[in-house]
């Protein structure tokens, strides 16, 4: 879109979200025992495992939630530009997908077996086919797609916890420390270990994140639909709300599901302890969204949406850019420092590339008129050359 259509409050929240998902997938890339059944036996101290559930905690399960949200209200905004522009809607929307789908699949097999941006290509066809539907049948049909999910993995949980199947704690090691091997190799092997883990991601995808992705793209829409971020002086009642139904229910249910997770991994109630986490992490993501608009607001949150607007008007480059940095920190055609790293010292590490980032894109931003990958993808979508710097009168 255009400089003008931009809203700097939803670019700010699309920054905000890069910090969560950076927190989350930098554990992924430090440990080949992240997200399996058993805790990795190196870092099993209290400090690792407190580090752990504050991640679990604040950031597993809302903070791509929150990306996904930005993403169905950004719909709302391509739209409205399509129009001004003159030019028919969907076509754009089916090339911009298409080109998401590939970028995501050289970022899969590259860099992260743990990618979304191919979930969020294929999901945006079907947001396409369910744009012209009220917003009460999106809001009703994101409940139950919420509701259903959490009911199924539940039901699922209380299943195995009635009857217990015995945790095969042998395989697991192995399995994990041919992953750490293999992660440790050249560029074929981890190319090669990115492929073999794609095979039981898809399932986590299609059972687990997708659902709910969908249900906070048809949020987003709703809220686009209503311009809810671009007036947030008329939506403070509601972004109160967000914030006390959010510590109220979705903080509860995030707890619970962290605890179990991190002190608990190998017992089936981890699966019903995941289930809650469904059902409360949008209420969470929700008060997110409720508590920076009503930070952006004031004196002191204007300066924090400055901060973080540019990295979010160029949120594809930084995650993309976020993966780079990771895989050449701990896999092995880099430093190769996967399993030898310690939770809390990824968090800094995490935090130190948000901090780059921010300054890296403010730089860039105040040059160009769109983020490398931004200016591909937009390149792809209106069918010919974006221009590359930015007006001299916008700098």
């Amino acid at each position: 879109m255009s400089t003008p259509d931009r809203i700097d409050d939803v670019d700010a929240l699309r920054g905000f979200a890069l910090l969560g998902i950076l927190l989350v997938n930098i554990m992924a890339f430090a440990s080949a025992f992240y997200g399996l059944e058993i805790s990795d036996p190196a870092f099993g101290g209290i400090l690792d495992r407190s580090v752990h559930f504050v991640i679990a905690l604040f950031f597993e399960m809302k903070f791509y939630l929150l990306f996904s949200f930005l993403f169905g209200y950004s719909f709302t905004l391509q739209m409205r530009s399509a129009e001004k522009s003159g030019e028919a809607f969907v076509p754009r929307l089916l090339r911009r997908q298409m080109g998401l789908w590939l970028i995501g699949l050289a970022h899969a097999v590259l860099l992260f077996h743990g990618d979304i941006l191919t979930t969020y290509a294929v999901l945006g066809i079907v947001l396409l086919m369910l744009k012209n539907r009220s917003d009460g049948a999106l809001f009703r049909l994101a409940k139950w797609l919420v509701l259903i999910l959490a009911v199924v993995w539940g039901t699922l949980g209380i299943l195995i916890t009635l009857d217990p199947v015995p945790l095969d704690r042998s395989a697991i090691l192995s399995a994990a420390e041919a992953a750490e091997l293999a992660f440790q190799g050249d560029w074929q092997a981890v190319i090669g270990q990115h492929l073999t883990e794609l095979n039981s991601v898809w399932i986590i995808l299609v059972l687990l994140q997708a659902p709910c992705a969908l249900a906070m793209f048809l949020l987003g829409l709703i809220a686009g639909r209503r311009k809810t971020l671009a007036r947030p002086e008329e939506n403070t009642a509601l972004f109160q709300r967000l914030v006390r139904t959010g510590l109220w229910i979705g903080l509860p249910g995030a707890v619970i599901y962290a605890y179990v997770s991190v002190e608990m991994p190998e017992s089936p109630i981890a699966v019903i302890a995941l289930s809650i986490g469904l059902a409360t992490g949008p209420l969470l993501t929700g008060a997110y969204v409720g508590a920076m608009m009503l930070l952006f607001g004031s004196e002191t949150g204007h300066s924090l949406r400055n901060l973080l607007a540019p990295a979010g008007r160029m949120a594809l480059s930084n995650y993309l850019l976020q993966s780079l940095i990771a895989a050449l920190i701990f896999h092995g055609y880099g430093l190769g420092l996967i399993g030898q790293v310690a939770p809390l010292a990824s968090v800094l590490i995490a935090l130190a590339i948000f901090a780059a980032q921010l300054f890296i894109s403010h730089w860039w931003m105040a040059r160009f008129a769109y983020g490398p990958l931004e200016w591909i993808l937009r390149f792809i979508t209106i069918g010919r050359v974006p221009q590359w710097r930015r007006p001299a009168e916008a700098r």
